[in-house]
């Protein structure tokens, strides 16, 4: 019987992981960024920060921010109307487009946004401005998720005072 149980809560927590949202977020977490440009438009069209999180392949911390914080929040369909998250791997050499259209590599915008330790959250406009005070590294976790809120409310705030929510 407990068997049983067990297969059906692993059937159902697969599905749970295996279904998206709007944003793009499948069971992989955090969808890695392939086109700022969009990207930028999807979140304006939404009225919401993009939050682009700086990571590394090799980064512990950074698996544990998204294991611990960032993944379940995708998994909660309330931040689908709070966020749109995406990925940079700075120590990916793909390219990217920018928020202007052009090619650069994550290693690149983390140099342009003076992004020198991984797990960094930044939380931007269409246009990559920078809209809350960005979360760099990982000190507490108990704390994380209600700093991580407060920022999604300062970046949504900043947004409709600059107008730019369509």
């Amino acid at each position: 019987m407990m068997h049983h149980r067990r297969k059906w809560l692993a059937a159902v927590l697969a599905g749970i992981l295996s279904s998206g949202t709007s944003v793009g977020v499948s069971r992989a977490g955090v969808p890695l960024s392939t086109d700022l440009q969009m990207e930028g438009r999807q979140a304006e069209q939404a009225c919401v920060p993009l939050l682009l999180e700086f990571s590394a392949q090799e980064c512990g911390y950074c698996t544990l921010l998204e294991e611990e914080i960032l993944n379940p929040t995708l998994l909660n369909r309330d931040y689908d109307r709070r966020v749109l998250m995406r990925k940079l791997l700075i120590d990916r050499f793909k390219k990217l487009r920018d928020f202007d259209g052009s090619p650069v590599r994550a290693a690149e915008l983390a140099d342009r946004y003076k992004v020198f330790v991984t797990p960094t959250l930044l939380f931007v406009d269409s246009e990559g401005r920078e809209l809350a005070e960005r979360m760099v590294g990982v000190t507490t976790l108990e704390f994380y998720g209600g700093y991580l809120d407060q920022a999604l409310e300062a970046s949504r705030a900043k947004l409709q005072e600059l107008e730019r929510c369509k």
